[in-house]
């Protein structure tokens, strides 16, 4: 199992929370994406390596500039 940290910017509520996880989850091997509204926070855990750039632009695609932390 693997995890990893992004950070990502501009989200609001808790449709933008659910834009975010909808999208990363998406990603094969993902297992779990859990979003900190107030932080921007989102942490993927995944069963297999996964590409942070493949997360980044899932995150992009939800509408929320990201980076990896």
């Amino acid at each position: 199992m693997a995890t990893a940290t992004f950070h990502a910017t501009g989200m609001t509520c808790q449709h933008c929370v659910a834009s975010v996880t909808s999208e990363v989850s998406a990603i094969a091997h993902v297992t779990q994406v859990s979003v900190d509204l107030p932080t921007g926070t989102v942490t993927v855990d995944s069963d297999a390596p996964v590409s942070p750039d493949a997360v980044i632009a899932a995150i992009d695609a939800a509408g929320y500039p990201a980076i990896a932390e």
